[in-house]
């Protein structure tokens, strides 16, 4: 009879790396009790590999009066432990070992002190056979012993008896949790010889239905009696032939991997769903946007672009009292420093209002809820956490964005340097006309010859610089200011789209760029978890 063979998949060492990634991307998200086992499991498995793999360590483990003393006896040759009836006999576990040579440090790993050498037996060589205290023990020390090499041992042969073999206790503590361990397993009813053959008949067939309740289907099933050997051959055969394969210590550790595995997966760890937060980072921009007070900022780009037009392009009589209203921009600390430098400090725009923030809560919390859906709850739950991560540092980022963005929109347009030399040149002809003029009338004043006077027709030169570049320079202040307004809107309306990007760049880096880092985490986590247990 042959045990079960794993399907053939990942190599035992790729899943062990994989759970090792499982756990160290579940760490935080995931019960401390599972991750740990998943380490302890990895942890034990480089330490297995490390001992003896020519040896294999099968453990018989059973109940009180089961009888696996008596069966160890006879597979051992030789009355090694002590049988009782009712009592627990077996306080330690021992060991007989079938050419046991180099077996020795795989022993003091396992901390089994007492160890005896068997009698030579074909197809035994390379065996390490462990007596355990009962699983049921009335001593606590007994059972917690069962119990740290139940979780060691590479083959579990657990012996039952016609009356305890359907007790709840070694179905639910044990078989039903190593449902992973079918193909290092097997379950002998001893002290079959109590019972005649049409009762053994139906005592299998209950205890293969209870052992299917617990996930074992498959698992071998064999009747013997340590009192008269019945079966013994076909256990020593199975033994046999595990031994020779050398592979139970390699199986045990890949159930080992399954069952951490499972035990890390999360609702079937479901992968990550398409993207469900399309749309909502427009809303975040948006709500951002408005908390940051963008239309106020807009505004003041349209007026200042005026403002610095004037002062730049303006009559030259005139313009200089602009300089003594404020800048909008620089009234809001935008435009301090020279465009592309990095802002120090906040700007003047004011705080948002309880509502802007709330609005701004409201969408980062949509964001996160958004991505959150279909996924497991302690993964959801990291993604809103997510989502919320960095939002204390929103405002500030926000903030500056807007003012490196809209220092951008103080650069003064080349035609502005071609119409302020004008405007001067219109002016100088003024000057002139205006200096040509004073002297005409100083000479008259004084009485003194009038030399020739040079006219436009009818009218006098002087005059004409005079007039005519007062009016020049009025009409030229007049159409700068015209193009001014619709630059002005040209401006803000490019600065807005700037602004919505650099806004739209934030969010991304401080709400989806972590969302986004999350679900990939958790990606990763299934891909890990999936190879694991394959």
């Amino acid at each position: 009879m042959k045990l079960l063979r794993r399907k053939e998949g990942p190599s035992l060492d790729s899943r062990l790396a994989a759970l090792l990634e499982a756990a160290e991307l579940g760490e935080g998200r995931l019960p401390e009790q599972d991750v740990s086992a998943a380490r302890s499991v990895a942890e034990r498995a480089g330490t297995r590999r490390s001992l003896s793999v020519d040896h294999t360590v099968a453990a018989l483990a059973g109940a009180t009066g089961s009888g696996k003393s008596s069966l160890y006896n006879v597979l051992a040759g030789e009355a090694l432990a002590a049988v009782g009836v009712t009592r627990p006999t077996t306080s330690t576990a021992q060991a007989a070992l079938w050419d046991g040579e180099g077996a020795g440090p795989l022993l003091d790993w396992l901390d089994v002190p007492l160890r005896h050498s068997a009698p030579e037996a074909p197809g035994m060589s390379g065996l390490v056979l462990l007596d355990l205290p009962d699983h049921d023990s009335i001593r606590l020390s007994h059972r917690l012993e069962v119990d740290r090499l139940v979780a060691l041992v590479d083959l579990l042969i657990w012996v039952v008896d016609p009356q305890k073999y359907a007790d709840a206790a070694l179905h639910e503590r044990y078989l039903r949790p190593l449902a992973a361990h079918r193909d290092v397993m097997l379950v002998v009813l001893n002290q079959v010889d109590r019972l005649p053959p049409q009762a053994v008949d139906r005592c299998l067939a209950d205890l293969r239905r209870l052992l299917e309740e617990d996930g074992l289907t498959g698992v071998p099933v064999l009747a013997v009696s340590a009192r008269t050997g019945a079966g013994v051959p076909e256990l020593r055969s199975i033994l046999a032939d595990r031994v020779a394969e050398r592979e139970s210590w390699a199986a045990r550790l890949a159930a080992d991997v399954t069952t951490a595995a499972g035990h890390l997966a999360v609702d079937g760890s479901r992968t990550v769903p398409a993207k469900q937060a399309a749309g909502l980072d427009r809303r975040l921009t948006g709500a951002l946007s408005a908390a940051a007070g963008v239309p106020l900022v807009l505004e003041a780009v349209a007026k200042g672009h005026r403002h610095r037009a004037v002062v730049a392009t303006g009559w030259p009589v005139t313009r200089w009292l602009r300089r003594f209203r404020p800048d909008p921009l620089r009234r809001l600390r935008i435009g301090v420093g020279k465009p592309d430098k990095e802002i120090v400090g906040r700007t003047s725009v004011p705080a948002a209002s309880a509502v802007q923030r709330a609005q701004v809560e409201t969408a980062i919390r949509d964001v996160g809820e958004a991505a959150a859906v279909d996924l497991p709850g302690p993964w959801a739950a990291a993604v809103r956490q997510a989502a919320r991560s960095r939002s204390p540092e929103l405002a500030d980022a926000v903030d500056r964005a807007v003012g490196r963005t809209a220092t951008g929109a103080t650069r003064r347009p080349r035609w502005w340097r071609m119409v302020n030399v004008l405007q001067w040149m219109v002016f100088a002809a003024m000057a002139a006309g205006a200096l040509w003029l004073g002297v005409l009338f100083g000479m008259d004043y004084l009485r003194l010859p009038q030399p020739p006077l040079p006219t436009v027709g009818a009218v006098p030169w002087p005059t004409v610089l005079l007039a005519g570049g007062a009016l020049a320079g009025v009409l030229i202040a007049m159409l700068s200011r015209l193009a001014a307004w619709a630059g002005g809107r040209r401006r803000a309306r490019r600065t807005a789209r700037a602004l919505r990007a650099a806004i739209g760049q934030v969010g991304e880096e401080y709400v989806l760029a972590p969302v986004a880092a999350e679900l990939a985490r958790y990606t990763h986590f299934t891909e890990a978890v999936t190879i694991a247990r394959s």
